[in-house]
């Protein structure tokens, strides 16, 4: 595996791909690699020739009281990782290369309606951030295909819509959850968990899987969704949202049947998210 840092050493060894004919795949990350990481790295092998990881820590889609400076650093390990997955190229660029001229001078990218809502309700400007970044890296790799983990359920959502709406010539696929064995989904976020707290964390997937299958028994959605938020609440979480949207992220109607359940609560210093799909058999009240 290569690792580049200059982005013109990049565009020129992604070029002599390309002149080859070979099909690019592109796996965005902010580092601290988990099995999840390596789930997308592992997909992309099977449908591309040759696989461009990013490794960055972005600090446009992290807002002022949030955890950048804390945010783990893990370069050698992730390299490590990366290498032993089959990835081709690693690009970690610095912070001045992608954004030479500073953050408040810098060209956004600004999905509306799908960004605004769920995480883009409590983190402003956070969708903005990595729109503007996976932005830069599509034109700097010009992938095939690139892979996103549908943990991070809406910002699959808002990539699609950007590639949708800019024309982008880009396969956009999403990759599932990958969990630990007690069910909490992977994030690199989880090592904040205190000992405690990891025992608890459980809790929040637990919590989506009683609340899909009273759904999808047909009882009303705002009853389960007060039911899991007090649930949420007595493990230990301070939830931010618990919501149920359709599959592009707009309200349910009598006339949904595919939906997700959607979850970002607080544990410790770890704010935790996840989401299950969800068949509804008939009308759903789809208050809030």
């Amino acid at each position: 595996m290569r690792t580049l840092r200059d982005i013109n050493d990049l565009r020129t060894t992604v070029h002599k791909h390309r002149l080859r004919q070979q099909r690019i795949a592109l796996v965005p990350t902010m580092g601290n690699l988990h099995a999840g990481h390596l789930a997308l790295i592992a997909s992309a092998r099977q449908h591309a020739d040759m696989v461009v990881a990013s490794l960055f820590v972005n600090p446009m889609q992290f807002g002022p009281d949030e955890d950048l400076d804390a945010y783990p650093r893990t370069f050698e390990a992730d390299q490590a990782q990366l290498t032993e997955a089959g990835c081709d190229i690693l690009f970690s660029p610095t912070v001045s290369a992608l954004y030479p001229n500073g953050l408040a001078a810098q060209t956004r990218v600004h999905v509306p309606e799908l960004g605004e809502g769920l995480c883009g309700g409590s983190r402003p400007g956070h969708f903005d951030g990595v729109s503007t970044v996976v932005s830069m890296l599509f034109n700097l790799v010009q992938p095939d295909v690139a892979f996103f983990g549908q943990k991070d359920y809406q910002q699959l959502a808002v990539i699609r819509k950007l590639v949708s709406d800019l024309h982008l010539p880009i396969e956009i696929i999403g990759v599932p959850i990958v969990r630990a064995e007690d069910g909490l989904a992977l994030s690199s976020r989880n090592g904040y968990l205190s000992q405690q707290e990891r025992a608890i964390a459980p809790a929040l997937y637990q919590t989506l899987c009683k609340l899909r299958d009273a759904l999808e028994h047909g009882e009303s959605a705002e009853r389960v969704l007060h039911q899991g938020k007090t649930a949420l609440y007595d493990a230990g979480f301070t939830p931010d949202y618990l919501e149920l949207r359709d599959t592009m992220l707009g309200p349910v109607t009598s006339l949904t049947r595919h939906a997700v359940l959607l979850a970002a609560a607080q544990l410790g210093t770890a704010r935790l998210i996840d989401n299950l799909s969800v068949q509804l058999p008939a009308a759903t009240d789809a208050s809030r």
